[in-house]
């Protein structure tokens, strides 16, 4: 029985992603890296030092910085991306998103947020949905970032519910292979292709329905 909901939040509540690639893909630049569209779309949903790593590494880069200066570039690049946060208004949330945390409230499911962003909190009160939320995965308890499953395991703890008590939102490839691992029901949000390992996807939020979400997971 459907108990709760987990969502990841860039690119599922917000547009923030867009930010957050467009600031990486700056400082992937500034360090005489190329990357390309796939490279780019690959630092979907993974935390900020292991996104910076994996720029190095498609820059050839990767014994290149000391662990101080690659905290550095990543603190450069956080600026950049909270500077675009401050100016974010609840018209940035995403279609489809406010009937379906109206719907989920109608049904009392307890709703969490699993992202990999240090700066949710900011992100949820910029939006003004911050307190529709029973709880948020702090990213600095994490030891092991997406696809590893420990994220939506904490956040369904946090929920107080079972792994087949939740459906989980993500719309990146390395999401949806933590909420598999961690043996939940996953909505994906996207190419169809990228997320085949999702259980319902929509090439948009603006397709999200609750009820017919809720449909095919009761029938799993």
């Amino acid at each position: 029985m459907l108990k709760g909901l987990i969502f990841d939040l860039d690119g599922v509540l917000t547009n923030s992603a867009v930010y957050h690639l467009t600031a990486w893909n700056n400082l992937a630049k500034e360090l005489g890296i190329n990357l390309t569209d796939d490279q780019l779309d690959s630092l979907r949903g993974i935390s900020r030092m292991d996104s910076l790593n994996l720029i190095l590494k498609y820059g050839d880069q990767e014994d290149k910085y000391s662990e101080a200066e690659k905290e550095k570039f990543a603190a450069e690049k956080n600026t950049k991306f909270v500077e675009q946060v401050e100016k974010m208004t609840p018209a940035d949330i995403l279609p489809g998103i406010p009937e379906l945390l109206s719907d989920a409230k109608k049904q009392n499911l307890k709703m969490v947020i699993a992202s990999a962003s240090k700066n949710a909190p900011k992100i949820l009160t910029k939006l003004g949905i911050m307190d529709e939320f029973d709880g948020i995965v702090d990213p600095a308890t994490l030891h092991h970032g997406k696809p590893d499953p420990e994220i939506y395991e904490k956040a369904q703890e946090l929920a107080g519910l079972n792994a087949d008590e939740v459906i989980s939102f993500e719309d990146a490839q390395a999401g949806v292979q933590s909420i598999k691992s961690a043996g939940q029901f996953a909505v994906g949000i996207g190419d169809k292709e990228v997320l085949k390992e999702a259980d319902y996807i929509v090439p948009t939020t603006k397709e999200l329905k609750l009820s017919e979400i809720e449909s095919v997971f009761n029938k799993k």
